[in-house]
């Protein structure tokens, strides 16, 4: 299954995006076993737009021409619903076992993801009804997908 990690915003070189790219080598090497492709790190450019609502729809339009060849979006977005990274594991193995050919997991800009992609896609997840930077979500999330290649291949990596 192919997997996409895709950003609103470029990350700037220092020690948060050497964390996530780290988690995201890390995927590579445990999804390789259990059949996920290594984890694509695709960014788009922020809008530019006057107002909110006009860049948030600007950049879905432009994550949606990005995540075409994906078959199910999963958006991380505050106002999502919580999961365990056991339950996230369990979801992104069960769309695996279905034949799913591709996973696109997107974070948004500043301003959020526009209503119209949160409804598209297949699932939206918090991690936590607290604001984070976005190369702290970026992070957050390369972990969560290495946790869940982890958790599938039965590494002793996760603990509950």
């Amino acid at each position: 299954m192919r997997l996409m990690l895709a950003c609103v915003g470029r990350a700037k070189a220092g020690p948060e995006r050497e964390l996530a790219l780290r988690y995201v080598e890390r995927a590579a090497a445990a999804g390789r076993a259990i059949g996920f492709t290594a984890l694509e790190v695709r960014e788009i450019e922020e809008s530019r737009a006057r107002r909110a609502d006009d860049r948030k729809e600007e950049e879905a339009k432009a994550l949606r021409a990005l995540l075409a060849p994906c078959a199910a979006v999963i958006a991380f977005d505050e106002g999502g619903k919580l999961a365990s990274s056991r339950d996230f594991a369990a979801d992104l193995g069960r769309r695996r076992d279905e034949g799913v050919a591709g996973l696109g997991f997107v974070i948004g800009g500043p301003d959020g993801l526009a209503e119209s992609f949160r409804a598209s896609a297949a699932l939206v997840l918090s991690f936590g009804r607290m604001s984070f930077p976005h190369q702290i979500a970026r992070i957050l999330a390369a972990e969560q997908i290495y946790r869940a290649a982890t958790i599938l291949s039965n590494h002793p990596y996760h603990r509950d």
